[in-house]
């Protein structure tokens, strides 16, 4: 099929019209000649006009059809044109989209493209896409040249102090290969390394180091403090970057020379806000700020490692110009290292025993009754158990109170005597003891008392431990009630496993008729009728293998009556579990029968009961004998290890003075008692600022109060030279060394201070 190009259409159109037109005219012009019969000739066509004026009309109506397809056939040929248009545009706009999105998906996020106006959405999200890419890698970037950065300087940091370590005994060693490899590593030209040194009183910078275009240089600079870019690098403690600096200005503030670098890098070796250095680096390029960040923190370990370095050199030097007594004074430090291990070692074990005892004392706190009292009887101390038995609400109640207190009366005469003893060093006392409450009740304790010696073996107090008895004792008492009670009213013997007769109570004598002489000879088969042995035999054998027996019994009196006994045979053990005896207690029920119910209940209850007596107090004496003994050997441990450290300080020669937690003395030893000229009598028990007042801080040099308190200028394990002013207001200079050592909450610094005999410098 053939297709019409839009540019012809109208002409087609318009061909079309005047074809219809005419045929239309042609055809209405022929159907009415053919009705009218008229010939198909111009003379009919003339006729048929002048019959029907109205032909005209129809002649002239071809022509609106000519217009009117010459109209239609323009429109459609517009319209096909913009549709043509349209489809060209849409393809190019495609090619073009197409074209954008290809490179954009090569990697070209910088590619242009322009929307076709406020209706082009695809445009402006491809525009919107491009930019999110470019976004996208901008980050990626940005976040890889971060990793880089990174990793280049966590990997110098790792090079300079493995440098920083080789060399760190050698300054000018380490000056050349710090900057010769600095300056490779952050891509300078030139770089100098600059020492802080003190002579005569005055700073000044040395040029220990000169590093440029690759090789080492020889130029040893003074730099004095202050002056240049150096010196104001030094005062302000900061960094100093110069860019396109001239060649005037670096040659006339510049530590390098006469080079015309386009940067400058000027940093401080710094750390704790003390200089001890400055490099300065001079370059072609721009430093980034994480080029300047990341030489700072080599500087910073410079700044460490010089530190070091000069306290190692001024040992080396004092150890030089003290050639003399070099030998004494590395005997006196081995010695006193070993004393320091000694004494190290001797706090350890010190601050485990007195967790030991803290613990233990808790332990006792929690389970006994414990008061603790002066010699001369006031209360020292009082747990809380001692309060709640003798119903005080707090210590005040009771501190300061004499023992004479809490003593019943009745008991005053005895107890003074066993206090004399005890406040003498006495034996302690140990068994049943009553207290009397704030309101007056007795409360009984199973107690101890134990005199508390000082290490000159003097008592010093006197410890008091007890376990509430008062309900037992109660009981006792009621049993004891009970078993008189028993004696009296009913018949008791006491039986070897062999059935020899061990004891018998005044009622089994009287009933019996026999003597209690005559008793202790027999066994208790004795008293039973022959016929009737073989079988108490086997009863007495169940009775030794556990089996209780309770019910009548038959025995022969002396003359020889029957009598008839309604009782238990009872087995009492050893404290190994073996029978240690029988008891039999019975009642002669040959004239009271009836009551034979009765008296069984009763029999079986005092033997419960005596037997629930017998247990409790072995427990108690069991537990009581526990606690004195673990308490006994604590203090003895206890005693030995001060005492230990005690002589352990005192025979060192270096003086030794111990503060506590509030800078009270308490220790002061012979030597210190020397370098002072204060005895340890006034010093021990007053505040340090005795013999360290502050009004001497102001003379020169580091004075010993500046150290020795507890505070921020603590240094612990730290040789510090100091001085101090001893009693006749003399300057001494020492060396200081500080040790710390904690018990539970309590805090100890021990100073240890050598005096120094020689000028150091």
């Amino acid at each position: 099929m053939k297709i019409i190009k839009p540019e012809k259409l109208t002409y087609w159109f318009t061909t079309l019209g005047i074809i219809v037109g005419v045929s239309f005219v042609i055809s209405f012009i022929g159907i009415d000649l053919y009705l009218k019969e008229l010939p198909f000739s111009f003379s009919g066509i003339a006729e048929l006009h002048r019959e029907n004026k109205i032909l005209i009309f129809v002649d002239i109506l071809s022509i609106p059809i000519v217009i009117f397809a010459y109209i239609i056939g323009k429109k459609i040929s517009e319209n096909s044109t913009n549709y043509k248009n349209t489809l060209v545009d849409t393809a190019n706009r495609a090619e073009k989209v197409y074209n954008f999105i290809e490179k954009l998906r090569s990697g070209e996020i910088d590619a242009d493209y322009e929307h076709s106006g406020e209706y082009d959405i695809l445009g402006k999200s491809l525009i919107n896409l491009r930019d999110d890419l470019r976004r996208k890698e901008n980050d990626e970037q940005k976040r890889k040249d971060e990793d880089a950065q990174r990793h280049w300087a966590t990997e110098g940091l790792a090079k300079f102090g493995a440098i920083l370590r080789e060399y760190s005994d050698n300054l000018e060693k380490l000056s050349y290969n710090i900057i010769s490899n600095l300056i490779v590593y952050v891509e300078g030209k030139q770089a100098g390394f600059f020492v802080l040194k003190e002579e005569n009183g005055e700073k000044f910078f040395e040029q220990s180091a000169m590093y440029a275009y690759g090789r080492k240089k020889f130029n040893d600079k003074i730099v004095k403090w202050g002056e240049g870019l150096v010196g104001a690098c030094a005062l302000e403690l900061k960094t100093i970057y110069l860019q396109n600096t001239t060649e005037s200005y670096v040659q006339i503030t510049s530590g390098l020379g006469k080079s015309n670098p386009r940067s400058i890098l000027i940093v401080p070796l710094k750390i704790n806000d003390e200089i001890y250095g400055v490099i300065e680096l001079a370059s072609f390029k721009q430093y980034k700020p994480y080029e300047i960040e990341f030489i700072e923190k080599v500087a910073e370990g410079i700044a460490s490692t010089i530190s070091s370095l000069k306290i190692n050199l001024r040992t080396t030097e004092l150890l030089k110009d003290s050639q003399k007594q070099a030998v004494v004074l590395a005997q006196q430090d081995e010695d006193m290292r070993k004393n320091v291990d000694a004494l190290k070692q001797t706090q350890l074990e010190a601050a485990k025993q007195a967790e030991q005892f803290i613990s233990f004392t808790n332990s006792v706190n929690h389970t006994m009754i414990r008061a603790e009292y002066s010699t001369s009887g006031i209360l020292l101390y009082a747990n809380t158990k001692f309060l709640d038995k003798l119903e005080y609400e707090s210590n005040s109640e009771v501190e300061g109170k004499h023992i004479s207190m809490f003593i019943n009366d009745k008991d005053s005469d005895w107890f003074e005597n066993l206090w004399k003893g005890l406040a003498l060093g006495g034996d302690h006392f140990e068994g049943d003891m009553k207290h009397v409450t704030k309101q007056g009740k007795d409360v009984w304790t199973m107690a101890t008392y134990v005199s508390v010696r000082s290490l000159d073996g003097a008592p010093e107090k006197i410890l008091f431990l007890g376990i509430d008895t008062t309900d037992a004792k109660k009981k006792s008492l009621d049993y004891e009630g009970q078993i008189d009670a028993l004696n009296r009213s009913s018949l008791k013997i006491e039986l070897s496993p062999k059935g020899e007769i061990l004891s018998v109570n005044s009622k089994f004598v009287r009933v019996m008729g026999y003597t209690e002489e005559n008793l202790m000879d027999k066994t208790i088969f004795d008293l039973i009728n022959d016929d009737e042995v073989s079988e108490f035999k086997i009863i007495w054998e169940n009775i030794l293998n556990g089996v209780s027996f309770d019910g009548r019994v038959k025995r022969n009196t002396m003359n020889g009556e029957q009598k008839w006994f309604q009782g238990t045979y009872s087995v009492v053990h050893d404290m190994y579990g073996d029978v240690a005896k029988i008891i039999h207690i019975s009642n002669d029920i040959t004239e009271h029968i009836n009551a034979e119910s009765k008296i069984k209940q009763q029999n079986e209850k005092l033997k419960t009961q005596e037997e629930a007596l017998k247990l409790s107090k072995i427990e108690l004496s069991k537990k009581l004998r526990e606690a004195r003994d673990e308490m006994k050997k604590q203090f003895r441990e206890i005693e030995t290890m001060k005492m230990l450290n005690d002589l352990t300080l005192e025979g060192m020669l270096d003086a030794i003075v111990t503060i506590n937690q509030d800078n009270t003395v308490e220790f002061f030893n012979d030597a210190a008692e020397e370098l002072w000229g204060y005895g340890k009598e006034k010093v021990i028990g007053r505040k340090i600022s005795l013999i360290l007042p502050q009004k001497h801080s102001s003379l020169d040099g580091e004075y010993l109060e500046k150290y020795f308190k507890y505070g921020e200028n603590t240094l612990i394990g730290v040789r510090t030279e100091v001085y101090l002013v001893n009693k006749l207001g003399e300057q001494i200079q020492v060396l200081l060394t500080l040790s710390e050592a904690q018990i539970g909450k309590r805090y100890i610094l021990t100073a240890f201070l050598q005096k120094i005999e020689v000028e150091l410098f």
